[in-house]
């Protein structure tokens, strides 16, 4: 079985989000696959059968499987090239390969305001917003500097709801810029966030009052992703490197 490491939403290796794709040519078993991508480390390892016609995709985090996951989808997509449908737990899934990006069609999953109280999580920081997506807790901050310099309590928002949380800002250089954690899911900071921009596309998109936009995650590696809210769908835009490949021997 032939596999890939894929540096994703960046045009520069060892920035962006890195993600593990793994080819198959038959589904496999649940428990192999996390195993795999306990071993792989990733964020997130990707597992694609490679048919004709709509393939199987699902996603591991190194501790649980996913509904969801853009970065690892578009490293897939990266790799097999062209135009592909993927069937997922999050339905059928369109990406495109064109002329060094990777275009995703993605669920839109516009916040619903809560009463979540997220201050023993983001102690001392003013919070302006506070939803939900359909598994992520999202919080809309002051400014741009807030969110950089953000140390949230990750023990304090592992035993929450799904211990996992997306926060946002207007952004300086882009339209927002946003950081996302999730150790409910063994990811302390996700690099760059894919699903994360299903949230905050359309709910930026209101604000602004323009259907194309211009996010920044901003982690440490970074990543910039382009979104464009289509109704009831979010098109995402990146780039991607391959850093690695080779074959699966177990």
């Amino acid at each position: 079985m032939r596999f890939f490491i894929v540096d994703a939403f960046t045009d520069r290796a060892f920035t962006g989000n890195s993600a593990g794709v793994v080819l198959l040519d038959e589904p496999a078993d649940p428990a192999w696959m996390q195993a795999v991508a306990a071993e792989m480390k990733h964020a997130e390892t990707a597992f694609v059968v490679t048919t004709d016609g709509p393939k199987s995709l699902r996603w591991f985090t190194p501790e649980v499987e996913v509904a969801l996951c853009g970065h690892a989808t578009l490293a897939t997509t990266h790799v097999l090239g062209g135009e592909q449908t993927y069937t997922t737990k999050s339905g059928e899934l369109r990406a495109k390969a064109q002329d060094g990006w990777v275009e995703l069609d993605f669920p839109s999953d516009p916040p619903k305001a809560t009463d979540d109280d997220l201050s023993a999580i983001l102690p001392g920081v003013e919070i302006e917003y506070v939803g939900r997506g359909v598994e992520n807790l999202f919080a809309v901050l002051p400014d741009a500097e807030t969110v950089k310099n953000l140390e949230p309590d990750l023990e304090q928002l592992k035993n929450t709801w799904t211990g996992r949380l997306l926060v946002t800002a207007k952004g300086n250089d882009t339209d927002y810029v946003s950081r996302f954690f999730g150790p409910g899911v063994g990811i302390d900071e996700d690099p760059v966030t894919g699903s994360a921009h299903c949230i905050l596309s359309p709910y930026w998109s209101e604000q602004f009052q323009k259907t194309e936009l211009v996010g920044h995650q901003a982690s440490a590696r970074g990543g910039i992703v382009r979104t464009r809210q289509d109704g009831d769908r979010v098109h995402l835009a990146g780039q991607a490197v391959t850093v690695l490949s080779g074959e699966l021997h177990v």
